[in-house]
């Protein structure tokens, strides 16, 4: 399931790029050659933004259309690597909310099934219940099982030791999606102190202060660390939700397992 992920992540990375090098070759193809009337009479006019097409039509400009634009502009450099741990950070997201969600189980349910088992088909028929469930807390539950001829104070034991493993097993993945969430706005900071060094000797070539290249180098700068922040926060935004989705499963998975263990201490009586 990960790698499917990173294989579309690495997809939409690579459509994204054709995109911007398709317009890219667009704003920098040569202008056809003028004829003789044209150069007698005034010189091609520049090519026009995307604000200059829309602002006398009274239309807003489209979403992907200005992300497009603030892309060039913060450089393609410094841009694409804010991207590509957007596009990392989600992938792993994405992954780990599905195994999770895949790792709900129903507890009551499950105990139910457990309780019935070992007293119509002892501890195997139990053990068979498990295996036949999803989920970390059937693992626990069949791991304990399968100690159960050694005692209730050995299998309270499993379960606490194979309980840390389903821990580990459930946050694996979240060290690099806080790697991504303190990168990306690193990044954008290194865009902007290098974007000003390239302003101020822009203003060290023209030999004096012009509002036009202070305002103009700033604008540049300051995108990639917009940019690195809107990506933090949205990275955030899932770490949050994931690290709320794991303080769930084991509330519910440290509650089923007391239930566990009462329930084989009551069996063994």
């Amino acid at each position: 399931m990960k790698k499917f992920f990173m294989f579309l992540a690495v997809a939409g990375l690579m459509t994204l790029s054709a995109n911007l090098a398709s317009a890219q070759e667009g704003a920098e193809a040569p202008e056809a050659a003028p004829t003789e009337e044209a150069v007698t009479e005034e010189p091609a006019a520049a090519e026009p933004s995307p604000q200059d097409l829309f602002a006398g039509t009274g239309e807003e400009i489209p979403l992907h259309q200005a992300l497009k634009t603030k892309f060039i502009e913060g450089g393609a450099g410094f841009m694409s690597l804010v991207l590509i741990c957007l596009i990392l950070g989600l992938a792993l997201s994405i992954e780990r909310i599905l195994y999770l969600l895949f790792s709900r189980t129903n507890t009551q349910k499950l105990l139910t099934k457990v309780e019935k088992a070992l007293e119509e088909g002892g501890v195997e028929k139990a053990m068979e219940v498990c295996r036949n469930t999803r989920g970390p807390v059937a693992s626990i539950f069949y791991q304990g099982l399968l100690r159960m001829d050694q005692g209730v104070d050995v299998v309270e034991k499993t379960i606490v030791s194979y309980g840390s493993v389903q821990m580990s097993l459930m946050e694996k993945g979240l060290s690099w999606i806080s790697l991504f969430i303190a990168l990306a706005p690193s990044l954008g900071f290194l865009g902007t102190v290098i974007g000003m060094i390239q302003a101020f000797d822009a203003i060290q070539a023209a030999g004096d202060i012009s509002p036009n290249v202070v305002a103009g180098g700033m604008k540049v700068a300051l995108i990639t660390t917009v940019g690195g922040l809107i990506v933090a926060m949205i990275l955030q935004v899932f770490y949050n939700y994931i690290l709320n989705k794991i303080d769930t499963i084991t509330i519910d998975m440290e509650d089923a397992s007391i239930r566990f263990v009462d329930t084989l201490t009551k069996y063994n009586k």
